[in-house]
């Protein structure tokens, strides 16, 4: 067998021992998500402070106040959901507090009230309920406007409507409004 030879007056003075592999962190904790499978049901509360994408079945109360919850296509929710950001992809029954945004896609149901800064309904999307679109600034008083999802014959004109000095409502194709103002 043949070995190297070494050097002995150009060998290291000390040998570093090999370090162990360490798994790269993430560099926020938004990346961090919880998931709850299909087959998955909770009766109760459900909290925490990373985000949470449900594809099972929860009954109860969901509270994530600054991160994401997104219910799945398979997803079923029978709760309140109190969330920075809520998409809705399966069926949702329960009022829902957004302080950031509530996004229901094409294929996404929500039967319940809704408060939040921002909003998009997909074309497709069903929506059975008041929707309060709230912008709060520093040195005034929240303004709020309310919204109820259903047919109108100019939804361009009721977005326009609702859509106050620092608020947002967004249509997508085809989607229809009718906004009451209640002050």
């Amino acid at each position: 067998m043949l070995q190297p030879t070494q050097n002995s007056a150009n060998a290291p003075k000390y040998s570093p021992s090999p370090s162990p592999y360490t798994p790269p962190k993430n560099a926020t904790s938004s990346m961090e998500q919880a998931t709850i499978g299909r087959s998955v049901v909770i009766k109760g509360e459900v909290s925490g402070a990373e985000s949470l994408y449900v594809d099972g079945r929860i009954e109860g109360t969901v509270n994530f106040a600054d991160s994401r919850v997104t219910v799945g296509r398979s997803g079923v929710v029978v709760a309140n959901i109190s969330a920075k950001e809520v998409v809705i992809m399966g069926t949702v029954t329960g009022n829902i507090h957004c302080t950031d945004r509530l996004d229901i896609r094409s294929e996404g149901s929500l039967t319940g009230d809704v408060v939040t800064p921002r909003i998009c309904v997909e074309d497709g999307a069903v929506l059975k309920g008041a929707v309060e679109v709230r912008a709060e600034h520093q040195n005034e008083k929240a303004q709020s406007k309310s919204i109820e999802a259903v047919k109108s014959a100019e939804p361009p004109k009721a977005a326009a409507a609702a859509a106050g000095t620092g608020t947002s409502v967004a249509l997508a194709h085809g989607s229809k409004v009718m906004y009451n103002e209640s002050n």
